[in-house]
């Protein structure tokens, strides 16, 4: 069977031990949700050309969102795969993300060099445009219900305010930034990855917080739940898990046999997950040899 490469990922647990849906998507092919049950998850048919970031939605991952090449981002029912909305853009698309704060609003980062929201139940068009970058958006998040932060080929991240639209702060990179996370610790720290250093920044000030040089270019990076620790996969095809405090390296793993170009934490974080150009997902134990969902341990 022909593998495609994966770049995007999320991981929803309902419950402990209930890994419940891991959402991800292939260059040039559908996306998919898979549970542990993988004949009862539903697939979604396929834009007509790549698509480049797929999204859970609000609410227990009833709205899904796909940003894709054929210039446009579409809204699904993520239980019955059913498109719901078509969101019409001038070039690729590359990045969707929901509001947890205003249930309707769907943000997206493109090549024209633009970042829109759009109200899900009225798509004809924007209901706010952001503008400022000098390269393509490869990614755009809300911050929280005044915020929202972008990263760009043109090296730098912005945060924009909302209700004005006007940029607010700008932080420049030697090289264009792979992705960027924001914390779920309450802290909202920033986690971004570029080059071969990944970066927290403290999301109010901007000062940063961590730097720490990687042994490969990292094209992602996702926080522990807590975000006391992190962990990063790129070129190297291996994945590291650092201590955000101090910048020492944890741990290390290779499975992967591509370059890692995705990783989602789990809410309850015991669990993460790797996304590669192998056309695999892998789960791993964030405490391996615990006892978790399928991985019983064994007293010998």
């Amino acid at each position: 069977m022909l593998r495609r490469p994966l770049t995007k990922i999320d991981i929803k647990v309902d419950e402990i031990e209930d890994l419940n849906a891991a959402i991800q998507e292939r260059k040039n092919q559908k996306p998919g949700m898979t549970n542990r049950d993988p004949l009862g998850a539903p697939v979604l048919p396929p834009p007509s050309q790549s698509v480049f970031s797929f999204f859970d939605g609000v609410g227990n991952a009833e709205l899904a969102a796909t940003a894709g090449s054929d210039f446009t981002a579409k809204l699904w029912d993520a239980q019955t795969g059913t498109e719901l909305q078509t969101f019409e853009h001038k070039h690729i698309v590359r990045s969707v993300d929901f509001s947890s704060i205003n249930k309707e609003w769907l943000l997206t980062g493109s090549n024209e060099k633009v970042i829109k929201i759009y109200d899900v139940t009225a798509p004809t068009e924007p209901v706010k445009i952001f503008n400022g970058h000098t390269g393509a958006v490869k990614k755009a998040i809300f911050m929280d219900s005044k915020r929202i932060c972008t990263a760009s080929d043109d090296k730098t991240i912005k945060i924009f305010d909302i209700d004005s639209g006007n940029c607010i702060s700008t932080i420049d990179f030697p090289s264009p930034p792979n992705s960027i996370e924001i914390s779920r610790d309450g802290q909202a720290s920033l986690l971004i990855t570029h080059g071969k250093k990944v970066e927290i920044y403290d999301s109010n000030t901007l000062n940063k917080l961590q730097s720490i040089e990687t042994p490969c270019e990292m094209n992602t990076a996702t926080f522990h739940p807590t975000a006391r620790e992190f962990v990063c996969g790129g070129l190297d095809l291996r994945i590291y898990k650092y201590n955000f405090e101090t910048g020492v390296e944890l741990e290390s793993y290779k499975g992967h046999f591509g370059p890692i170009h995705c990783m989602s934490y789990s809410p309850d974080g015991e669990v993460y997950a790797s996304g590669s150009e192998d056309g695999t997902l892998r789960l791993w134990q964030n405490t391996v040899g615990s006892t978790y969902g399928l991985w019983e341990m064994v007293n010998v």
